[in-house]
């Protein structure tokens, strides 16, 4: 399973970003602060998408703003919750 390139269809979704633009991101890509669209409900409807696809619940002490500085930590993030 590739979770980087299942984390980047989640945040297309989520924040309807344009493919064009997300092939712009790599893994030290920042996210909050840098991507317009990753505001709080951005980062809502992002959580929710990674639950739903992935299966797993994520508890409001596991995130933080760190989780969402780039895309390396939030691949990071769902890797660990995956186990991996």
């Amino acid at each position: 399973m590739d979770v980087e390139r299942r984390v980047l269809e989640i945040l297309s979704e989520a924040l309807e970003l344009p493919p064009e633009r997300l092939q712009t991101l790599g893994r030290e890509s920042a996210l909050l602060g840098a991507v317009p669209e990753l505001d709080s409900m951005g980062v809502l409807a992002v959580i929710h998408l990674l639950e739903e696809r992935f299966d797993f619940i994520i508890g409001d002490d596991e995130i933080d703003g760190t989780t969402f500085a780039t895309l390396g930590s939030l691949v990071d993030f769902v890797a660990e919750k995956l186990g991996g």
